[in-house]
C-alpha cells in the first residue's frame, strides 16, 4: 500500500507576495531518491531574482517592524493550524522528494508545526529592561527591535522543520526574509511558504528563491549590505564561506553546522534503554541528520551484549520506498550520499572492522543502503572523523572514563553527545565534560522546540529554539533618560 503524491504542487519563486517564474524561465528537476523518477521541475532562480526578492524584503521591513506582537503571533498560530491540518499532504511531498518513511515525515511535520506554535507564543513575550543609573541621574531603558532583513538557508534533510525553525522566530521578531531552500528538496519548503501566505503573512515579508546554483543567489544577498542577518544550517565548509562573507557587512550570524556525535555506553548503563536510544540517535532520518550518533563508544564489559542486541534490531529494519506501508528505512538522498557511505564502510573493513549486519546496496532503482553495524573499528578509519550521514554505526570499546572522554572530544565538531548511565555522579561528569552544545542523557533524541538547539567548536554559532531562539533576530537599543 502506498500513499498518493499530491497532483498540484507549487514550483515557482515567491517574491513580494506573487508566485512567478525565474527571470530567465529556467527550471531544474527534483528527483524521487527511491525511484530515480523526476517528480517536478522547479523555477531555477539567479542573481536577478535574488535582487528582486531582497528588494521586496527591504521595502517591507519598515511596515512589518511596526506590526504588533499579537498580530505576528496570530499569523504563526494560523500557520501552525494549517500545517497540522495538511499533515498528510506535506508528509507525502516530503517522502517523495527526500525519501524518509511516511511515519517519520509526519513526525517532522509535527515538529515543524510545534516550532510555529512555540514562536507564536514567544512573539508576545519580547521584553526589555529598565533601571536607574549608578549615580541616579539617568533612567536606563532597554528595548528590543527586529534586526532587519534576514537571509535564511536550509538543508535538504529536514525540509519542513528547518524552514519552520528559521521562519518562525523571524516572523515573531518582526523581521522580513529572503529564503533559499535546498535544491534537492524544494517542494516541501514551497508548500510551507504557501501555508504562510494562506495564514495572512503580508506581501514582501517572506520571499523565496529556489535555485540549482546556490552561490549565484546567496552571494548577492550576502554582499548587498541590505541583509542584516544570515541563518544557515548545513556543512561546516559552507558555513565558513558565509561567515567570511558576513564579515564584510558585519552581519549577525546563526550557524548550525556539521556534527560527529559520540554515543557513550558506560558499564552501568541500562542496555535495553541504550539500544533503544541508539536506534533513535542513529536511524532517525536514515542517519542523515547532524544530530545522528556517529561514533559508538561502549565499555568493554558490555560491548558484546550491546553490539549483539543493537545489530539484531538494525537487521530487522525494513528497507524500501518511504511511501510504502511497513518501510522503516528509506533511501539516502542521492548517488553521492550512498557512494560516500559505501566508501566509508569499505575503508573501515580494510582496516580490520567486522560487519555484524548490513554493508550492502540492494539491487534495483533508488539510493538504498542497508542498516550497518561495524565492530573492531580502527581509530584512523574514515567513519571516526567524517560525518557519515547514513545508516552506519561504528562501535569501539573503551576501558576508563578518562579514555572515552578524550576520544569523544577528539573532534573539531561539538554539536551533540549521548551518554547512557544509571549513575548520577557519572551523568553529571559527562554532561559537564563533553565538549558539545547538547547532551542526550539516557535518550537518543534532543530536538525540541522549547530547547536551545546548537553546538560549539566548528558545529556552529548561536541557538535555534527555546526562549533564546528569538533573541537571534533582535537588536537591543538602550535609551538614557535624564531624571
Amino acid at each position: 500500500m502506498t500513499t498518493s503524491f499530491p497532483t498540484t504542487l507549487q514550483t515557482q519563486l515567491f517574491i513580494d507576495g506573487v508566485w512567478q517564474e525565474a527571470t530567465n524561465s529556467a527550471t531544474f528537476p527534483v528527483e524521487n531518491p527511491a525511484t530515480n523518477e523526476i517528480i517536478a521541475r522547479v523555477a531555477d532562480g539567479g542573481p536577478e531574482d535574488a535582487a528582486l526578492a531582497l528588494g521586496a524584503a527591504d521595502r517591507a521591513q519598515a511596515e512589518w517592524s511596526k506590526s504588533t506582537p499579537r498580530e505576528r503571533g496570530d499569523i504563526l498560530r494560523r500557520a501552525f493550524e494549517l500545517v497540522t491540518a495538511n499533515t498528510d499532504r506535506l508528509a507525502a511531498i516530503m517522502t517523495a522528494e527526500m525519501g524518509k518513511p511516511l511515519a517519520e515525515a509526519r513526525g517532522e511535520v509535527a515538529y515543524g508545526a510545534d516550532m510555529l506554535r512555540w514562536f507564536s507564543e514567544e512573539a508576545v513575550r519580547i521584553g526589555g529592561d529598565s533601571a536607574a543609573s549608578l549615580d541616579g541621574d539617568t533612567r536606563i531603558v532597554v528595548t528590543k527591535e527586529p534586526i532587519g532583513p534576514c537571509v535564511l538557508v536550509t538543508p535538504w534533510n529536514f525540509p519542513l522543520a528547518m524552514g519552520a525553525r528559521k521562519i518562525a522566530p523571524a516572523v515573531a521578531a518582526g523581521c522580513t526574509m529572503v529564503f533559499k531552500p535546498a535544491a534537492l528538496t524544494p517542494l516541501t519548503s514551497l508548500a510551507l511558504v504557501e501555508i504562510f501566505r494562506e495564514a495572512g503573512l503580508p506581501d514582501g515579508v517572506l520571499n523565496v528563491v529556489t535555485t540549482s546554483r546556490a552561490s549565484s543567489v546567496v552571494d548577492h544577498w550576502m554582499s548587498s549590505g541590505v541583509a542584516r542577518k544570515v541563518s544557515f544550517t548545513g556543512s561546516t565548509e559552507v558555513g565558513k564561506v558565509l561567515l567570511e562573507q558576513a564579515a564584510d557587512n558585519v552581519m549577525r550570524c546563526s550557524m548550525e553546522l556539521g556534527g560527529n556525535a559520540p554515543f557513550i555506553v558506560l558499564a552501568d548503563a541500562d542496555l535495553e534503554k541504550a539500544v533503544e536510544g541508539a536506534m533513535t540517535a542513529k536511524m532517525r532520518n536514515m542517519g542523515e541528520a547532524c544530530t545522528a550518533a556517529n561514533r559508538f563508544f561502549v565499555h568493554r564489559s558490555v560491548i558484546e551484549e550491546f553490539s549483539g542486541k543493537f545489530s539484531k534490531k538494525m537487521s530487522e529494519l525494513r528497507v524500501g520506498n518511504g511511501a510504502s506501508a511497513g518501510t522503516d528505512v528509506g533511501p539516502l538522498i542521492d548517488r553521492k550520499g550512498v557512494e560516500k557511505v559505501e566508501s566509508l564502510v569499505a575503508d573501515a573493513v580494510s582496516k580490520g572492522a567486522r560487519v555484524l549486519t548490513g554493508a550492502s546496496r540492494p539491487e534495483g532503482p533508488g539510493y538504498f543502503y542497508t542498516p550497518t553495524v561495524l565492530v573492531d573499528v580502527a581509530l584512523d578509519s574514515g567513519v571516526m572523523s567524517t560525518e557519515i550521514f547514513g545508516p552506519v554505526a561504528a562501535i569501539l570499546p573503551f576501558d576508563s572514563e578518562e579514555e572515552v572522554l578524550r576520544l569523544a572530544n577528539d573532534t573539531e565538531w561539538g554539536l551533540v553527545g549521548y551518554v547512557f548511565t544509571e549513575s548520577m555522579d557519572k551523568a553529571l561528569r559527562f554532561t559537564a565534560e563533553l565538549e558539545v552544545g547538547m547532551v542526550g542523557l539516557n535518550t537518543g533524541l534532543v530536538s525540541n522546540p522549547a530547547a536551545p538547539f546548537g553546538g560549539v567548536k566548528q558545529s556552529g554559532l548561536g541557538r535555534e529554539g527555546g526562549k533564546i531562539g528569538i533573541e537571534e533576530f533582535l537588536e537591543y537599543k538602550y535609551t538614557a533618560i535624564a531624571v
